[in-house]
């Protein structure tokens, strides 16, 4: 697509082409302005998608063999390891780092932070797919999709952490559904949906964070049901939960840094020049952000381990574990980060940032998976977990990938004409009476 752009390929990003004012279809805006065959062949030319393909050819049959035969046929859980990868990353993990949704639409909604408003939707999107694809990788684990409403309207268990998260997580999916469609609005030319989600981005915002703050802690104190299998320089039953929900900030943040990243290198072409011009600005904000969430974090660990008196454990091999993933995953980056910001190198404060992400990781694992059962065995997970796993997240970007290079989330959408926009605002104000001019939604070439 770099290279179609660059040879003159008119780039969707308008209701209208720039050339001819003819409305885009929605087949064209679909396939990027390409015919079919183009498409195709765009597609079979990246050496990305082969690999992306092999995967799911070895991965969607296993999903299919899991829910037929059940988790034990591809999964070593059993009581005593009864959280395997699907968890252990799937949950775990992609919930702390699609925290960016409600740090980056709280920066710019409530606290009027409006320069950081062109990578707000790249957070909310980042959110909205993270949250969607923990739901997913718990499904799996679970099983019987068709049964989820039982929990959640049928046999409520008000008592049991799940329940919490469970709640939190399907509403907060909903509200960041909401909050993302604005974009998709844009795309489609609904300028009466689009209005109506504007209206109310301050209520989705306040609902967002009220509900994220509650399920990243609740997340925490999901291991209280097992304090004397994790251990214990990971568990510390009074600050378990501020653990996760403080360590989800510098991750939601640190995210957000990886994939504008990835996003500049491989897709500068659908970004328009607000987003590159202003990328490495924002990322220094971002990693001030993250560099005082890990300050907090890190005080937070050592008032933990004081309270519960575990400083013998940190000269035993468990011991240098914790505080290789310290070192790596939170204090290395710190300093990282703190340069970065002091000599304004964005490129520096990126690979913090990568650090960053892999530390949140490594801390999931190890709290879910690693350390689990310390004081029993250690389980490794079996083989068609892992290629499960694998597909899930390759399925994640492919759907990351479709919707950057569709919705105006990297690139702002050039709006309607004037007289259209303003028809619809009319019809919305004075729903009893007929516009001046009809055929509001008619995208007809002026």
């Amino acid at each position: 697509m770099r290279e179609l752009s660059g040879k003159g390929l008119l780039i969707i990003d308008s209701l209208h082409e720039p050339d001819t004012k003819k409305p885009w279809s929605f087949k064209e805006k679909l396939l990027l302005g390409l015919a079919p065959r183009e498409y195709l062949s765009q597609i079979m030319r990246n050496p990305l998608n082969w690999a992306m393909c092999i995967i799911l050819a070895l991965g969607v049959p296993l999903i299919v063999y899991r829910f037929v035969f059940g988790l034990g046929t591809v999964t070593h859980s059993s009581n005593d390891y009864p959280w395997g990868l699907f968890l252990g990353f799937g949950l775990f993990t992609m919930v702390p780092l699609s925290a960016s949704g409600f740090l980056l639409g709280t920066t710019v909604e409530l606290f009027g932070r409006r320069d950081f408003k062109p990578i707000e939707r790249l957070a909310l999107l980042n959110g909205l797919l993270g949250y969607l694809f923990a739901v997913i990788y718990l499904l799996v684990d679970l099983g019987q999709p068709w049964r989820l409403h039982y929990p959640m309207f049928v046999t409520w268990g008000t008592a049991a952490v799940l329940f919490l998260v469970g709640w939190h997580v399907a509403v907060y999916l909903t509200v960041q559904m909401m909050e993302v469609s604005e974009a998709f609005f844009e795309w489609a030319n609904w300028p009466l949906a689009k209005l109506f989600i504007k209206r109310i981005t301050i209520g989705l915002t306040v609902a967002g964070i009220i509900l994220s703050t509650l399920h990243q802690g609740a997340l925490g104190a999901l291991f209280s049901y097992a304090p004397s299998k994790v251990h214990p320089l990971w568990y510390s039953a009074p600050y378990l939960w501020i653990f996760f929900f403080c360590s989800s900030i510098f991750a939601g943040l640190g995210m957000v840094i990886v994939v504008s990243t990835v996003v500049k290198k491989t897709m500068a072409w659908r970004c328009d020049d607000n987003f590159l011009e202003n990328l490495d600005r924002l990322t220094i904000g971002l990693a001030k952000g993250a560099s005082m969430a890990m300050v907090t974090y890190i005080a937070l660990k050592l008032i933990g381990i004081a309270h519960d008196n575990e400083w013998a454990y940190l000269a035993t091999g468990w011991g240098l574990w914790f505080m290789l993933e310290m070192a790596v995953g939170v204090i290395i980056p710190l300093i990282l980060f703190s340069v970065s910001i002091r000599r304004n190198l964005a490129g520096l404060a990126r690979f913090a940032a990568f650090m960053t992400v892999f530390g949140i990781v490594l801390n999931r694992l190890n709290t879910a998976i690693i350390a689990f059962n310390w004081n029993l065995y250690q389980e490794i997970p079996h083989i068609f977990e892992i290629i499960i796993a694998v597909t899930l997240f390759t399925i994640y970007i492919i759907t990351y990938r479709f919707i950057l290079y569709r919705l105006p989330v990297l690139y702002s959408w050039k709006p309607a004409p004037f007289r259209e926009y303003s028809t619809a605002v009319e019809k919305s104000h004075f729903p009893g009476k007929e516009p001046a001019q009809a055929g509001v939604f008619r995208r007809t070439a002026k």
